[in-house]
């Protein structure tokens, strides 16, 4: 990420009670900055350094501090999980399954049988055993029922988990995989070196977010990166992978984790106040042009009983105070204390965004009281 002096924040006070007797009509207002977990690049950030002239390579240079280019040297190959299917997965425009030849305009299923998967007809003839995986590929594209169309193949094995379903998995060359990631991360209308540098860290987080699941490599939404296949994709952000085609980014001679979220709020988190582990080019940095995003700064409105009822699950009592006891370098919120009328709690910062329905980690607190009427 960024190379910067860090801000150690000390723990502050952020709200303060009035004596009991002025106390009145108690509201509360959050000030929030920011959405996602702001590890990384900025989307927003990159798409205001890309209208001020600044090229990808230094995009990326100064959202992963420390890190260079590189160029894969063999094309590599990615699993997605599209969906779990509670039954049999129809597809067409194969070629051919499990050793059989198809006709790509006709239909097939794949049909679950103890631990193995059965290659059919779609009238459920059955045309061949496919052992523990059923692996479908026709000239570059397949349909997949209810699905949609992707490129490369249909792969499906046994879910582990459902003694039924089957794991619906597009196994595809990986510069087909980010096409159809980068529509659904930044709108493609955005200046081609934003796109390009989103580009380099959706292949570079595609290799080193490898999630271990049970024959694919990645989900399919937020958990790894949202790709939704031939479908979604557009000619503006396929031009700009072409364009960086193979590139990834590299601290060493390892693959960085490009982590990236939407906005930062104008400073991004070091990764060990998020994920708890700390990685040298993962460090908060300035971000100038965040101000591009409508979450760039936000606020939440709540009474007294509204927010003492968002925070329930934390909270003993009534909330009286909120006290941060460890902010990042943003400076999100780590660790906080909630006063309550009944003790004292200990919450994340993630908590609390969730609890309240926040944006973001980055939050100050303000409690507003009147007097008794």
């Amino acid at each position: 990420m960024r190379n910067r002096s860090l801000a150690i924040l000390l723990a502050l006070l952020v709200s303060i009670a009035l004596p009991a007797s002025a106390a009145g009509a108690v509201n509360w207002v959050v000030h929030g900055r920011g959405f996602g977990h702001g590890v990384g690049m900025s989307a927003y950030g990159a798409y205001g350094f890309a209208l001020e002239g600044k090229s990808y390579r230094f995009i990326l240079g100064h959202y992963y501090r420390g890190t260079t280019l590189g160029t894969l040297d063999k094309p590599r190959v990615v699993r997605v999980l599209l969906q779990i299917s509670p039954g049999d997965i129809g597809f067409s425009r194969a070629t051919s399954a499990c050793g059989v030849t198809l006709d790509p305009a006709r239909s097939y299923e794949a049909h679950r049988s103890g631990n193995s998967v059965v290659l059919r007809s779609s009238g459920g003839k059955r045309l061949a055993g496919c052992g523990p995986k059923l692996r479908a590929a026709g000239s570059g594209t397949i349909e997949i029922a209810g699905v949609g169309r992707f490129r490369g193949a249909l792969e499906s094995v046994p879910t582990e988990s459902e003694a039924s379903s089957l794991n619906v998995v597009n196994a595809l060359a990986l510069e087909q995989y980010v096409k159809g990631v980068m529509p659904n991360e930044v709108p493609a209308s955005w200046p081609v070196e934003e796109l390009k540098a989103q580009s380099v860290a959706v292949r570079s987080i595609a290799l080193t977010g490898a999630v271990g699941g049970n024959g694919f490599d990645l989900y399919n939404d937020t958990r790894s990166q949202v790709y939704e296949g031939l479908e979604s994709e557009d000619a503006r952000t396929n031009a700009a992978v072409d364009a960086t085609r193979a590139q990834v980014v590299m601290y060493g001679n390892e693959v960085a984790q490009t982590f990236y979220s939407a906005c930062s709020g104008g400073h991004t988190e070091s990764v060990v106040n998020v994920f708890g582990t700390a990685v040298p080019y993962l460090v908060g940095v300035p971000d100038p042009y965040d101000y591009h995003c409508p979450l760039h700064k936000w606020t939440l409105r709540f009474t007294g009983p509204e927010i003492s009822s968002r925070l329930g699950a934390y909270l003993d009592g009534r909330l009286k105070q909120v006290v941060v006891t460890k902010r990042g370098v943003s400076p999100r919120i780590v660790t906080a204390k909630l006063i309550g009328t009944g003790g004292v709690s200990t919450v994340t910062g993630e908590q609390l965004e969730v609890a309240l329905g926040g944006y973001d980690t980055w939050m100050r607190f303000q409690k507003i009281s009147g007097p008794q009427g």
